[in-house]
């Protein structure tokens, strides 16, 4: 199995700064695609940023805010946010997705991370 620990939501005012962190762990072999998606309260969740093979991708309303990056050795990715706004405010969920040590494919989701932009 492989479980994924996210870290890093928060209380911060519109136009602050947050880092989230998601840890992956258990019997990896390897990890293909790591991202980041949101879910607002009463809407769906949404995708915000994936990685893999050093290509990103982003949603367009994050596009020059948020930035993905991944640390391979670490088994670990993260989602660098700036310039926050009240409209960002949603649980943040990290999903990853690979091949475990038995060479069966993966795709985990973390339990999610709190993220307010509020004043």
């Amino acid at each position: 199995q492989v479980q994924l620990v996210e870290s890093g939501g928060g209380l911060v005012q519109p136009g602050g700064s947050l880092r989230l962190s998601c840890a992956a762990s258990g019997s990896i072999f390897s990890i293909n695609a790591m991202g980041w998606y949101r879910q607002a309260p009463g809407r769906q969740r949404v995708l915000v940023a994936t990685i893999t093979s050093g290509r990103t991708n982003y949603a367009d309303s994050v596009k020059g805010r948020f930035t993905i990056s991944r640390d391979n050795a670490k088994n670990t990715v993260y989602l660098q946010m700036n310039s926050l706004k009240p409209e960002d405010t949603a649980v943040y969920y990290c999903q990853a997705s690979g091949r475990t040590t038995m060479l069966e494919p993966f795709l985990s989701w973390g339990q999610g991370t709190q993220v307010t932009v509020s004043s």
